[in-house]
């Protein structure tokens, strides 16, 4: 594994706690957010996949950040995620980043548009990203294909780091193709995986880490996956069973297990949170895995 003089390491892509009746639980987030930094994680994620992102707008972003803020939350430990179909709105929520002074931005393509060419995405990345300005820096490509439609190219990444310079620095590949990601980590950028079954092997092949949603449940066995590339059987495990179900509501269906907080569970819509019956499956996996056994 190549020596670097620092290291993205592991970053929890938080999920968003939900009231019943569909606003955010500000004071829940900002403790779930100081509990996933006080277990190891560098960082955590605002407002990606797992987070529900693409469901949270501009003023309640606004009150989370203010949220994290109050608890006393600084943006050094905070990524912003943009979920934005057109550059304007995509503008606004990185400018909102800029001002928390985030350390990082993490920016997938437009989500609505599919089958779009490279110079199509090449010149909405730059419109966003030249119209932000000296604010703009610390950027992420966000590469996650199922659920965006569109798959970041090696060559779109590479044109938009030399058109960018010192603009965009990595990468968080989601696409689960480890060939692809293979490409990638021969770039000359923080690469971070975004399906932890291939973080080990990653990290020993350069990668800087990862946002991790199921760091939101087990930050510590993630922590020797991230920073030294130590494999984990336990935590592949427990990825193939959350694909079994819709990820987002399995991945707080965990949370809810181990925190003992049935608020967890609330998701907004479109989406469903999981039945009792594979919720409780879920946990009962996941108690298997990691309480009989040592992280």
């Amino acid at each position: 594994m190549p020596e670097r003089a620092s290291r993205f390491g592991l970053s929890a892509a938080m999920v968003t706690p939900f009231r019943q009746d569909g606003s955010i639980d500000f004071p829940r987030f900002a403790r779930h957010a100081r509990a996933c930094l006080d277990n190891g994680c560098a960082s955590v994620t605002a407002f990606g996949t797992t987070g529900e992102g693409a469901s949270i707008d501009i003023c309640d972003r606004e009150r989370a950040l203010g949220a994290l803020a109050g608890a006393g939350i600084e943006g050094r430990d905070v990524v912003v995620c943009v979920a934005a179909a057109s550059a304007g709105e995509a503008l606004a929520q990185a400018r909102m980043a800029a001002d928390f002074d985030s350390r990082n931005l993490l920016l997938p393509p437009p989500f609505y548009f599919k089958g779009v060419s490279d110079e199509g995405l090449f010149v909405w990345f730059c419109e966003v990203l030249e119209k932000l300005g000296t604010a703009a820096g610390g950027v992420i490509l966000y590469n996650i294909p199922s659920v965006t439609q569109v798959t970041l190219s090696v060559e779109l990444i590479a044109r938009l780091k030399q058109a960018l310079p010192g603009v965009v620095t990595g990468v968080k590949d989601s696409s689960g193709d480890w060939a692809y990601t293979q490409k990638l980590l021969a770039a000359d950028l923080a690469i971070l995986i975004g399906d932890e079954r291939y973080l080990a092997e990653g990290v020993r092949l350069g990668a800087e880490g990862a946002i991790s949603g199921l760091a939101n449940v087990c930050p510590q066995p993630l922590l020797g996956l991230a920073q030294d590339g130590r494999g984990d059987a336990r935590i592949n495990g427990l990825v193939d069973e959350v694909l079994k179900y819709p990820v987002v509501p399995a991945v707080k269906s965990l949370v809810a297990h181990r925190s003992g907080e049935r608020a967890w569970l609330n998701v907004r819509a479109p989406l469903v949170g999981l039945g009792e019956v594979e919720a409780a499956r879920l946990g009962s996996l996941f108690d298997r895995l990691f309480e009989t056994g040592t992280d």
